[in-house]
């Protein structure tokens, strides 16, 4: 039984909710994988940080401890460094790991407009985000080899 024209609707009508579903469009599925990434990242800084300064309370107050923490070697600096620090539960380790993630949040970004375009038979995007995506690959890996 449907309503009258200019009638309001009964109180079963209002409250059956339709839910919409909304299609996953390119700039959505880059919009959720940037979110995802922010937050993952700043959960494994944050988790680092109160890891770190649980362990170690003495960094609140002594300068001298604050400064053994915030020294150039004591952070990992190899990846083999980090995922071990990680398997054995280091705060800084933890941190390294959200500023890792952080750094290749923007490359997942650029392969996904890769496979985006791709779908969509753009061939003058997708080669021209296969070009930047080589360029932030090389530069990775030249930046590692000192």
């Amino acid at each position: 039984m449907s309503p009258e024209p200019g009638e309001p609707p009964s109180p079963q009508e209002t409250t059956a909710v339709t839910q919409e579903v909304v299609p996953l469009t390119p700039e959505l599925l880059i919009s959720q994988l940037l979110r995802g990434g922010v937050l993952l990242s700043m959960s494994l800084v944050t988790c680092g940080m109160v890891m770190t300064f649980f362990r170690h309370p003495d960094y609140f107050s002594s300068p001298d401890a604050l400064q053994r923490l915030t020294a150039p070697d004591a952070a990992p600096h190899q990846l083999t460094d980090v995922f071990e620090g990680v398997m054995a539960v280091r705060g800084q380790s933890f941190v390294m790991a959200g500023l890792l993630v952080m750094i290749t949040v923007p490359v997942l970004r650029v392969a996904l407009s890769l496979g985006i375009f791709r779908a969509q038979k753009d061939r003058t995007f997708a080669a021209i985000t296969t070009g930047v995506l080589a360029l932030l690959l090389l530069a990775f890996f030249l930046g590692g080899v000192e």
